[in-house]
């Protein structure tokens, strides 16, 4: 499919924020979780079906999308600015806008997506003129028109400062401007907060982020699994245990042991493996933060699987349950004592104990989508028919996001010869679907 479809760029332009940064607001200072998040955009991009009863054209929606940008700009005045090592010089340089189109219609695309064809045509950061322009831009975003009508919002955030829960904030208020305000967008962000709760320090060289040995070659493949498929893995789990297990944890926790089947044909042997989650920080802290807080309020927590049976599904679920629940009380709830240094300094030392600890342990990271309002992001010409994001930095991930059934999507990538054996995995052909097509 990448080879079908092609776009042509019409325009690229500078958006700065209706109105000027107060000098007072100049310098943006990071917050210590900011500082040690990795300074890449990361990315996701909208699909928007044409409709009949929607006549606007797709000029009027790109001045749209381009005038209440420039508003949103003006409210979280950092991403108009330029990353400066612990702070953001809140200049007002401004987002990069770029309006592209293509012949091919959205239904040839959704028929069999393809994530080549994503990053190559539909991403801001595909347009290299632009990546070169844009001087270090925090926010990118592009338009793109379908032959069909049918359009793609897509959008590169610094990940300095915006994590998911930033970026649905972010996303609230631009598409309550663009839809010229009928809904009032989020009145309570907070862009201090994190700085206030987690002042930064002079931690030179060191980030939260997990490294994970880079594969030679890498490939990243879509798997849906249906409400009645998690509902089937919840029944198996629901024998061993007295609880209920979240759609989350079956379906990660059947892909974590799928994963390692993979790796243990690829070297002949079982090896031990830690899965980390990114936890949203906000709701688990003592007091909570509230969701709008803007910046970086995630961290991840491990689970370690040393033997091959602490893989079996119902094993690997209560690891995680219980994982979690060591993490919130006796990790997450402390974060705010103190400025959160030394909570932070000692959940790196740990990590790093327990990754010397095993030799050549296989590490993945997983992050979940699930239960943001993704499949609600609405310019006011619809709501999306589907959204992705697409990872080419590391490999062994696990990206998990709703599915309008009730059922999970999942976007992973692994080593090329892993990911031959696990697509071809019994029980991921008994679960989920290989990239089917989206329907409009």
């Amino acid at each position: 499919m990448s080879g079908k479809i092609r776009t042509e760029i019409i325009s690229r332009k500078c958006i700065k924020p209706t109105s000027p940064t107060p000098p007072h607001l100049n310098s943006f200072k990071l917050s210590l979780l900011d500082q040690l998040s990795p300074n890449i955009h990361g990315n996701i991009t909208f699909f928007y079906p044409y409709t009949a009863g929607n006549t606007t054209h797709f000029c009027f929606k790109s001045q749209l999308l381009q005038n209440s940008l420039s508003e949103t700009l003006t409210r979280f005045y950092p991403l108009a600015g330029r990353l400066r090592d612990a702070t953001i010089d809140c200049n007002d340089d401004g987002a990069f806008f770029i309006e592209s189109r293509t012949d091919a219609t959205l239904s040839d695309f959704l028929g069999k997506p393809d994530f080549d064809t994503v990053e190559q045509n539909f991403l801001p950061t595909a347009d290299n003129e632009t990546v070169e322009s844009s001087n270090g831009a925090m926010f990118l975003a592009r338009f793109t028109l379908f032959g069909c009508g049918g359009t793609a919002v897509s959008l590169c955030l610094n990940h300095k400062i915006v994590d998911l829960g930033t970026l649905l904030t972010v996303l609230q208020s631009w598409t309550a401007a663009c839809r010229g305000g009928v809904e009032q967008s989020p009145n309570d962000a907070d862009l201090n907060l994190g700085a206030s709760l987690f002042p930064p320090r002079e931690i030179p060289g060191m980030s939260a982020s997990v490294n994970i040995p880079a594969a030679e070659k890498f490939t990243a493949r879509r798997f849906v699994f249906s409400a009645s498929n998690v509902g089937e893995l919840k029944r198996r789990v629901l024998h061993s245990h007295q609880f209920h297990p979240s759609r989350v944890e079956v379906v990660l926790a059947l892909i974590w042991r799928c994963a390692m089947c993979a790796t243990r044909a690829k070297t002949g042997s079982f090896k031990p493996s830690a899965l980390f989650q990114a936890v949203n920080l906000r709701s688990r802290m003592e007091p909570p933060a509230p969701e709008t807080t803007i910046g970086n309020f995630v961290w991840p927590f491990a689970v370690t699987a040393e033997k091959e049976e602490e893989l079996e599904l119902h094993c690997a679920v209560r690891r995680m349950r219980e994982g979690m629940k060591e993490f919130v009380e006796m990790g997450a709830k402390g974060l705010r004592e103190g400025g959160g240094f030394e909570a932070v300094m000692g959940f790196l030392k740990k990590r790093g104990e327990m990754l010397k600890k095993e030799e050549g342990i296989v590490v993945y990271k997983c992050s979940s989508w699930c239960r943001y309002p993704l499949l609600e992001v609405d310019f006011g010409w619809g709501k999306p028919v589907w959204r992705t994001s697409v990872n080419r930095i590391v490999s062994n991930t696990i990206a998990l996001m709703d599915v309008e059934d009730g059922g999970v999507e999942a976007l992973i990538t692994l080593d090329e010869q892993e990911m031959d054996v696990f697509e071809q995995h019994h029980e991921m052909l008994h679960y989920a679907v290989l990239n089917p097509s989206i329907l409009i």
